[in-house]
């Protein structure tokens, strides 16, 4: 691992993040990037963020260039949700659960 990035508390569910994740999972960063900006999913804006993150630290710390790298490591982990109450039926109540997520991004040398 050369470098990691994350990104917490982030508004969507894992289960969307992780639709995305399966596609750029052991690409190249360029390749990745380019892949992230074709999709169209809310997920790709917060992902291309994180990746961004990793890369400059990458570039700063390990003095790497964007074409050296390869994401070697990219998870969306469950965060805590948000419980909030809608109105039901027969005076009842439901709860909604808002999911958030934690990405995380580790980048090593190909």
């Amino acid at each position: 691992m050369i470098t990691r990035a994350r990104a917490r508390f982030v508004r969507i569910s894992p289960r969307k993040t992780r639709q995305v994740i399966k596609l750029i999972k052991d690409k190249n960063v360029i390749e990745a990037l380019a892949l992230l900006d074709s999709i169209e999913k809310k997920s790709a804006l917060y992902i291309k963020r994180v990746l961004k993150s990793a890369v400059a630290d990458a570039e700063k710390k390990a003095r790497l260039k964007p074409g050296e790298l390869y994401i070697s490591k990219i998870l969306a982990d469950g965060g805590p949700m948000w419980k909030r109450y809608r109105a039901a039926s027969m005076g009842r109540a439901t709860m909604i659960r808002r999911r958030t997520c934690h990405i995380t991004v580790e980048l090593d040398k190909r």
